[in-house]
């Protein structure tokens, strides 16, 4: 699978064990940085063009890591086409997959451990969307929603 990772200097660590795991595992990764350890560097400057990547196709699936999780979510959530959700438990890892075609998986590295993670992302990778009417017609709605925002602009 063609995937994309990224995190700020909290989720820089665990971004870098999940590129080798990644790679171990035979994935196909583009790392979006932070390329080095910054302490003053800000999670939109590497999250926002992971999410766009995904949003154009250009990779399949993200996985966003700062120290909590929460601010990679929210500035995921802001690229038209993302359905990024903070995951920190298997069964929304999967579920937001199946039902929800979650793209992106946001993880706090001062919330969850390395094992954890790495459980977390291969579940993540391995869920498929079920296509379902009923989650199609939700997705629906929701794609409806980020139209009218673009067309407001």
């Amino acid at each position: 699978m063609h995937i994309g990772i990224a995190a700020d200097h909290g989720g820089f660590a665990m971004k870098e064990q999940l590129v080798v795991a990644l790679k171990s595992a035979g994935h196909d990764l583009i790392d979006f940085g932070a390329k080095k350890l910054n302490a003053t560097d800000d999670y939109p400057d590497f999250i926002i063009p992971l999410a766009q990547a995904v949003a154009r196709g250009e990779v399949e699936r993200g996985i966003a890591l700062c120290g909590s999780g929460v601010g990679a979510c929210v500035a995921a959530n802001k690229v038209h086409g993302v359905r990024a959700a903070l995951i920190h438990e298997h069964f929304s890892a999967h579920q937001g997959v199946e039902d929800d075609d979650m793209n992106i998986i946001c993880l706090g590295s001062r919330v969850v451990g390395y094992a954890q993670a790495w459980e977390l992302v291969e579940t993540f990778i391995a869920a498929r969307f079920s296509g379902a009417e009923r989650h199609r017609r939700r997705l629906a709605k929701i794609t409806a929603v980020e139209r009218e925002v673009q067309e407001c602009k």
